[in-house]
């Protein structure tokens, strides 16, 4: 199984000049492909493959930009197959007639956000967990915090700098997953935004509004980087500050739904939740920011791939089931629950006192049990 491992990276002034030269020339190799291929499509020539791009590279392009030499090979390569992979992705939606119909997009040298992938050969890539350092190509041992050890084989890694300027790497490796000890622990959920989750045992999560916490710091920030002269250094001060508490905010969002998850698929055997559409609710613009900070579809993929990992049953169920109409005991349905200012109900058929978001949690692990029965 292929897994990724992230870590944060502290480059010396000679390694952050060459991670800067090579994505300099990765962009290069993009965009110069790129050209071609658009060039070509609309003369109706025959599409270079990612195969006789890369034979172009080393062949005749090298040859004539010869700093292409200074940098990684692999990162080069890499660069021209997933060019490939975009340029493949602009033919399959002229297939499906999609709407969203255009070339791939040149890279930017003026974007704040850059990175490179290179192949592992010859012990090229290491992780030294004693000395809490990696070493990658071309750049040799780079200190690192590495926080987290790995058994198995790396096959790749991703260098990247964010818009805050801090450097990471995510190291891809073939590694085995053990399955956790089998339990008899069942859990449905239903995801909210006044409470980020209520379970089927009465639990309700509290939504942190990690988003919420730091606008008023967010926007004034940004209103100072609005009245900073263009390219100026005073601007880019600001800018980096914007994008630390942006990327500070996406981490305790993270931090949250990783913990989160993982407790749940430690302590449960079988996983049951909603199928939402998130797609259509953001469509509510009262609502959009606070669905879009929540992060639902986020943390159901976190569940699905850990259930994966770990031997745990996740479904979700159908998006349109009556859950918070249904009683819970005696599945009387009771249709004026649609209105959502009613928290609390009473079954006109068994007389049983619900909470809206607790009943709903139960009927989908009902629903849940009843699927995979």
């Amino acid at each position: 199984m292929l897994r990724a491992y992230k870590y944060r990276i502290y480059p010396n002034q000679i390694q952050k000049e060459q991670l800067a030269k090579t994505f300099g020339c990765t962009r290069f190799v993009y965009n110069y492909y790129l050209d071609k291929k658009i060039k070509g499509y609309e003369k109706g020539w025959k599409s270079l493959s990612k195969i006789d791009c890369n034979n172009h590279l080393n062949r005749e392009l090298k040859k004539e930009f010869i700093w292409l030499k200074d940098v990684d090979k692999f990162a080069l390569t890499n660069a021209i197959y997933n060019l490939d992979v975009a340029y493949q992705n602009f033919f399959r939606r002229i297939k499906q007639g999609s709407d969203k119909i255009g070339f791939p997009k040149f890279k930017s040298k003026h974007s704040n956000r850059f990175s490179y992938t290179t192949n592992f050969t010859n012990n090229n890539i290491e992780v030294d967990f004693i000395e809490n350092r990696v070493k990658l190509p071309k750049l040799k041992w780079i200190e690192t915090k590495v926080h987290r050890e790995f058994d198995g084989k790396i096959k790749s890694a991703t260098i990247t700098q964010n818009p805050s300027g801090r450097y990471f790497v995510s190291i891809l490796v073939d590694t085995q997953m053990k399955e956790l000890p089998k339990t008899n622990k069942v859990i449905g959920f239903d995801l909210g935004i006044r409470e980020f989750l209520i379970d089927s045992n009465g639990n309700k999560i509290p939504n942190p509004k990690n988003l919420h916490k730091n606008e008023r710091k967010l926007a004034k920030l940004q209103r100072q980087l609005a009245k900073k002269q263009k390219d100026s250094k005073n601007r880019n001060k600001i800018r980096k500050k914007v994008a630390k508490l942006h990327e500070n905010i996406k981490n305790t969002r993270k931090d949250f739904l990783h913990k989160l998850s993982s407790q749940i698929v430690n302590e449960n055997q079988v996983i049951v939740s909603e199928d939402i559409n998130v797609r259509g609710l953001v469509k509510n613009h009262k609502l959009a920011k606070a669905i879009s900070d929540v992060s639902w579809t986020e943390f159901t993929r976190q569940l699905e791939y850990k259930a994966n990992w770990y031997g745990r049953t996740y479904i979700k169920i159908d998006r349109y089931y009556p859950s918070s109409q249904l009683c819970s005991e005696c599945e009387y349905k009771n249709v004026e629950t649609k209105d959502l200012s009613i928290r609390e109900w009473i079954c006109e058929n068994c007389g049983t006192e619900h909470d809206r978001d607790i009943n709903a949690s139960k009927n989908i692990l009902k629903e849940g049990l009843r699927i995979i029965a």
